[in-house]
């Protein structure tokens, strides 16, 4: 034998294995010799949970194995190239259907004639007040000029003008007048003064800020009078005032005048007092429409009124945001058939040129209706406002662009509320002549007209209901007298075949009595105050009711 061999099998004999390891390794490779795959992985499973130092292997494997059986059992829709529906419960547009079965009994059921002059319990109890302060002291020397574009629609302008104020006071600067930046979707070239009473904003601020509007020209002469050639800051969105002081105010005294474009949404929600306290002087008190823009809505609010003489004057607004490219971002699917495809197609392409063709990009269209992402429409306004216990005497105020294929849509709305009304229904058409092209001041006149209505329903998020929130919380003793629906529990009624009308007005009885509950609510963190004015811009009159409103 060679001898390496020799010391090699001498050397330290492993000990044999025990004959029960023997025996049961012997049995368990026949048994897998013999049986499939997936015994053979059970089995595995099995010993690993037998043996205690597996038992954490097995915890994952398990719960993996599990959510692969669960997602399996659910249906989702994928659209690549076309759309594919998916029978998920919630996830079809059924409504017209559930129109079709409970008109009947909807008609007949006259239980709740007098919902608008019951609908809010709370609000008489909420307590708060107005109570912003101004400043009465002279202001001392400016460090320099701001001046800022305020992109998007209306109210995100609104937002950036508001949040310019806030910034401009708490560095001692003076705000030029914003300038509105010209976007594709909205294509209003308005400027500040067709929009809002410049010199209202100018003279409500003048001990707080100071707002002027153009830059002096000796100033400008160092870029040559274009404000291309001013330093522009790109500042992250949400940025916190210190940001402004520290990196913002230096180049200010350095420079004098600074540029800040875009400027929509660069300010936190959640800053110190004094600049809350801004925020708010600028939103509820110094920012008023211009005045063609303010008689033409008042009119309007007028005429409402008149409308509603049987409800004491009282009436319903309702933001409903079906319009073409509403639901073409969506990715909502409706009973459009062929021509809704095609229709949504393009305006994706119009709009968003490529965003939704991206290779990789997946349409869920049932999943977001599930997840109530899809606009409602006025099918479904119709008969969440029905099983809210309105009848067909309440008044309704309709604030909208143009609907979808409104004639086929707008028809079971216009069925189950036939006092509804519209901006173009209550004014002639010479009348509307001076606003008709230019979206933010239609919106404005929507805006006003929604204000001064009893109740304001929202359908849809948006700058648009939500700064309407705040402004009727701050106008009426700090209750929204708003109803905001759950969206994902009405795709549940709405794709129910077995529901029936007592059961359907229940559940939205119930939707609104949570709206009515919510309609008070304090600011918490990372909230807007253009939503949320309590505390920062109101004082509670009643501290017993405070404790009420503020539990959870």
């Amino acid at each position: 034998m060679h001898p390496i061999k020799t010391r090699l099998n001498n050397h330290s004999p492993s000990p044999p294995a025990s004959p029960r390891l023997r025996h049961s390794r012997s049995k368990t490779s026949a048994r897998f010799t013999h049986q499939s795959l997936p015994h053979r992985f059970a089995w595995i499973l099995l010993s690993l949970l037998i043996h205690r130092q597996g038992l954490f292997l097995f915890v994952p494997l398990l719960y993996f194995s599990g959510m692969v059986f669960y997602s399996g059992t659910m249906q989702f829709d994928v659209v690549s190239g076309g759309i594919q529906r998916s029978m998920a419960v919630g996830s079809v547009y059924r409504s017209p259907e559930l129109y079709v079965k409970v008109r009947g009994d909807m008609d007949a059921d006259n239980s709740t004639a007098d919902a608008i002059s019951t609908v809010w319990k709370r609000a008489k109890g909420a307590g708060w007040k107005p109570c912003i302060s101004k400043s009465s002291l002279g202001l001392p020397e400016s460090n320099g000029y701001i001046y800022v574009e305020a992109n998007g629609g209306l109210n995100q302008q609104r937002t950036s003008i508001c949040n310019a104020v806030a910034v401009a006071g708490y560095l001692n600067a003076t705000l030029v007048i914003p300038n509105f930046h010209f976007h594709s979707i909205w294509r209003d070239p308005s400027k500040f003064s067709d929009i809002y009473d410049e010199d209202f904003f100018v003279k409500t601020l003048e001990n707080d800020v100071r707002v002027v509007n153009t830059i002096p020209g000796y100033l400008m002469e160092r870029f040559d009078h274009n404000m291309s050639n001013v330093f522009n800051f790109k500042i992250k969105a949400w940025a916190p005032i210190r940001f402004y002081r520290d990196t913002v105010l230096p180049r200010l005294l350095e420079e004098k005048v600074i540029r800040i474009s875009p400027f929509a949404n660069r300010l936190s929600f959640d800053a110190p007092p004094e600049v809350q306290r801004l925020r708010c002087l600028a939103n509820y008190e110094a920012l008023r429409f211009s005045d063609p823009i303010y008689r033409m809505a008042e009119t309007l609010v007028s005429r409402m009124k008149e409308r509603s003489v049987n409800n004491g004057g009282k009436y319903i607004s309702v933001h409903l945001r079906f319009e073409e490219d509403m639901i073409a971002f969506s990715c909502c699917v409706y009973d459009g058939g062929r021509k809704e495809l095609e229709d949504m197609i393009a305006a994706r392409e119009r709009g968003w040129k490529g965003k939704f063709t991206k290779p990789g990009r997946i349409l869920q269209p049932g999943v977001n209706r599930v997840n109530g992402k899809c606009p409602l429409t006025p099918l479904e306004v119709g008969l969440m406002l029905r099983g809210m216990g309105f009848d067909r005497s309440t008044s309704i105020f309709l604030a909208s662009g143009h609907i979808y294929n409104s004639e086929r849509y707008m028809t079971p709305l216009l069925e189950m509320f036939p006092l509804l009304q519209t901006k173009e229904m209550l004014a002639s058409a010479e009348e509307l002549a001076p606003f008709k092209n230019y979206s933010s001041r239609m919106a404005a006149i929507d805006y006003t007209v929604c204000l001064h209505s009893e109740v304001f329903v929202t359908t849809q998020g948006g700058n648009f209901p939500h700064f309407l929130l705040g402004h009727r919380r701050y106008m009426y003793n700090g209750h929204a007298k708003t109803i905001r629906p759950d969206k994902r529990k009405l795709a549940l009624y709405f794709d129910n075949p077995n529901i029936g009308w007592r059961t359907f007005k229940r559940h939205m009885l119930g939707m609104r009595a949570h709206s009515d509950s919510k309609g008070v609510e304090l600011k918490r963190p990372n909230d807007s105050i253009y939503s949320f004015p309590c505390p920062n811009c109101m004082c509670h009159t009643n501290k017993t009711e405070d404790s009420k409103t503020s539990a959870p």
